[in-house]
């Protein structure tokens, strides 16, 4: 692992109060590597071995089933994902591939789990990180089975422009496949969703995501603190 890569993953919630000694040696003990774009890095029902810090890139957590794929989330830098296997030392619930030539630092389960047995504080912040995670699928459960496709879209779209300081105008992160996946809805239906929210202050075209009347849009999305508000240090879709 690169020396200058240690400062930004010791920022990260995780690993920001535990001990210097902890941390020198959990870092010790882990490495760097880079991957390809579309390269599986583990694959659901495999026993949880690392710990992944993505230091650069994109991933994209998805799962399958009867020849079903959806889209979980979208992993950006500088973040760890899986920490609720590994602590569990469970099997990968999800699966994961690189989306672009991606980063990874990979952290051993069994290192993670001595240092958290050892450091309290460390322990605490596995702790809140994990209850962060639940929070994060909760609002995005409500979000699924209250919202129907277009207020899903409307909603996401806000939420993106938000997180964007407030956007009028953005390209999309994903393919729109992809986002489509992420929304539980169908390639067609989001489709037709986005042909619909042009009535609605919305214009997307292509990849060019363009907010034309954010009143209009706000009040189709029907923004609620208790689905659409972040959780603390939750920048994407959950890992």
């Amino acid at each position: 692992m690169r020396e200058e890569e240690r400062p930004g993953i010791r920022r990260l919630p995780l690993f920001r109060e535990m001990s210097e000694q902890t941390f020198g040696t959990l870092m010790d003990v882990s490495y760097a590597q880079n991957f390809p774009p579309l390269l599986d890095l583990f694959s659901q029902g495999q026993n949880a071995d690392f710990l992944h810090v993505l230091i650069e890139g994109t991933v994209e957590l998805h799962s399958d089933w009867h020849g079903r794929e959806t889209v979980m989330g979208v992993v950006q830098p500088v973040s760890a994902f899986i920490i609720a296997a590994c602590v569990r030392d469970g099997a990968y619930l999800m699966s994961a591939r690189t989306l672009e030539r991606s980063r990874i630092v990979l952290i051993p389960a069994d290192d993670l789990r001595h240092s958290m047995r050892r450091d309290a504080d460390f322990a605490m912040a596995a702790m809140d990180e994990m209850a962060r995670g639940y929070r994060v699928m909760v609002r995005h459960a409500k979000n699924m089975k209250l919202r129907n496709a277009r207020e899903r879209l409307a909603a996401w779209v806000l939420r993106e422009s938000t997180h964007l300081g407030g956007a009028a105008g953005f390209v999309l992160p994903v393919e729109k496949r992809r986002l489509a996946s992420y929304l539980g809805i169908t390639a067609e239906s989001l489709s037709r969703s986005i042909r619909s929210l042009r009535e609605d202050g919305v214009r997307i075209d292509g990849a060019r995501v363009t907010i034309t009347d954010p009143a209009r849009l706000t009040a189709l999305a029907g923004p609620d603190p208790l689905i659409d508000d972040p959780e603390p240090d939750d920048r994407h879709p959950p890992g």
